[in-house]
């Protein structure tokens, strides 16, 4: 009896060290379904937690269209620096990989290496996305206008929250309003 009184403070210690090791995040919650189709054509960011590249990105859109061998033809276009600064283009290549859903892609930059891509979350009307990354470093809130509400950017930020990202370093990307009419 003695050897197991002394014991159980050591594993119950060794438990709780194992226990704090193990990441205490759920994984990313992804959209249900995502409609390919629906989801394609132009998304303005209208705020990101920003890689390198588009750390100063002016009137940043990212562009989709459906290939006819299922993979996503990828655009995304913005002016460095201002609006009227110079042009940048990136094309990667998205490759649908959870095809129950349609919301986990992995996005080539550089062949071979494909990112972790999510759509965490698409409107019903398909005109408010938010993409995320299972390392919750990267998140981009996009529209399909330059600029959202303040209530619907704010509902967005709140999913952003509950998905576990620092939404302290979320930024608004600076969109050019669209030309009058």
């Amino acid at each position: 009896m003695r050897f197991v009184l002394l014991r159980l403070p050591h594993i119950f210690l060794v438990t709780i060290m194992l226990s704090a090791c193990q990441s205490s995040r759920l994984p990313i919650t992804t959209a249900t379904h995502v409609d390919l189709p629906r989801f394609m054509g132009d998304w303005y960011v209208i705020a990101s937690i920003p890689t390198f590249i588009e750390k100063n990105a002016y009137g940043a859109v990212e562009s989709y269209r459906l290939d006819s061998d299922g993979t996503i033809d990828t655009t995304f276009v913005f002016n460095e620096g201002g609006f009227d600064g110079p042009k940048k283009r990136h094309n990667p290549r998205g490759f649908v990989i959870d095809k129950r859903t349609n919301a986990v892609w992995g996005m080539r930059f550089v062949w071979p290496i494909k990112a972790d891509y999510r759509i965490v979350y698409v409107s019903d009307e398909y005109n408010r996305t938010i993409i995320g990354r299972e390392a919750r470093d990267y998140v981009w809130i996009m529209a399909r206008t330059p600029t959202i509400a303040d209530a619907d950017y704010q509902q967005l930020l709140n999913l952003v929250t509950r998905e576990g990202y620092d939404i302290s370093k979320v930024q608004k990307v600076p969109q050019p309003p669209l030309p009058k009419p």
